[in-house]
């Protein structure tokens, strides 16, 4: 079991410091995340936790799992690595712009 715990249904009002208070209810809490959205700054609903240790972080899973916490019922399971994403840069995918019927684009 890894010590980075993904906490999803967050509240929009829960702040790394309340979930770090909570957390530190189940151990040491190296780090907490709430992701934020970049063009609102208002909170996803989701986040991350990191546990001083593996034992401290299966506690957390339990203990908060399915709590309630600002009013939101929480998932709280270990963090997956980030599968990784294509290449979105370059728009298009060839077809871009530029007039006339070009027929090595189709």
């Amino acid at each position: 079991m890894g010590k980075k715990l993904y906490v999803g249904g967050l509240s929009y009002d829960t702040t790394e410091e309340t979930l770090k208070q909570t957390f530190a209810q189940a151990g040491t809490v190296e780090t907490a995340k709430v992701i934020m959205d970049r063009d609102s700054g208002r909170s996803k609903g989701f986040g991350f936790v990191e546990m001083g240790t593996d034992s401290e972080a299966t506690k957390a899973i339990e203990m908060f799992n399915g709590k309630d916490l600002d009013g939101r019922s929480l998932t709280v399971n270990e963090a997956k690595p980030m599968a990784p994403r294509d290449n979105r840069s370059g728009g298009g995918r060839g077809y871009g712009g530029g007039g006339g019927n070009r027929r090595d684009s189709y």
